[in-house]
């Protein structure tokens, strides 16, 4: 079972963070629309990650699960997410730990790498290289969905995306607030993190861009594919083994 506290950030938001085991710190960043208990919990890895001698960290990012959701556009400026985890990391006193990211978490954990983060070791999941370098057609795409639902470009994606919100009760000014915070990141910059690097993704999984693709533009980095889709991979036993596997 997980324990749970929370942090002010540095303009007052309040962060849940979730925790489990003991040992090294592992700092995991879960994805868009999703929350640490979807991501990280129900899917096992949080567990098997921790069965490894780690303790696992697990902030519901800005916005989503048992954090707080400011509606205010001002409580969005860029790289807000990425400001919260430095500001965590602070706040636990890490200086010697792991960095592991899906989706949302792992473009989060790219931009706090840019802004100078040094983990030892940093996993990033279901993210590619478009994702990390541009992400304005899939952000416009959430925006529309978010938008205007069943009547969206994609309905499909649009049904899905308000079901998805309203189930988990996420807040439609605070999921646009997040793609608002959006900061693209360069080539240069990616090139310049030294962090050793694991870039993991369903092989039918191509949301983002190419894992592949992005990996060859890190200095230190590999790509791995695991079995299913951007969505089903976070349940694959293989991911888990991946990230343990890379991480030691």
């Amino acid at each position: 079972m997980t324990d749970t506290f929370r942090f002010a950030a540095p303009d007052g938001v309040q962060i849940a963070v979730h925790t489990l085991g003991e040992g090294r710190p592992t700092l995991m960043l879960h994805g868009f629309l999703a929350n640490a208990e979807l991501n990280w919990v129900m899917p096992g890895i949080a567990a098997k990650v921790a069965a490894a001698g780690r303790k696992v960290i697990m902030p519901d990012l800005r916005g989503h699960g048992q954090s707080d959701a400011p509606a205010d556009p001002a409580m969005w400026p860029g790289d807000v997410l990425a400001s919260d985890q430095e500001a965590l990391i602070a706040y636990l006193g890490l200086t010697d730990y792991d960095l592991v990211g899906y989706s949302l978490g792992a473009r989060t954990a790219v931009r706090t790498l840019v802004r100078g983060a040094r983990p030892a070791r940093c996993v990033l999941g279901g993210m590619g290289d478009s994702g990390v370098l541009q992400a304005g057609a899939r952000a416009a795409m959430f925006e529309d969905s978010i938008r205007h639902g069943a009547n969206a470009r994609d309905p499909l994606a649009g049904k899905y995306i308000q079901a998805a919100m309203a189930q988990r009760g996420l807040k439609a000014e605070a999921m646009l607030g997040v793609l608002a915070s959006f900061v693209l990141t360069t080539e240069a910059e990616l090139k310049a993190i030294p962090t050793p690097t694991l870039v993991v993704g369903g092989r039918d999984d191509d949301d983002n861009g190419s894992a592949e693709g992005l990996a060859a533009l890190m200095r230190d980095a590999v790509a791995k594919r695991v079995p299913g889709n951007h969505l089903s991979a976070v349940a694959e036993p293989a991911l888990a083994e991946a990230i343990v596997g890379f991480l030691g």
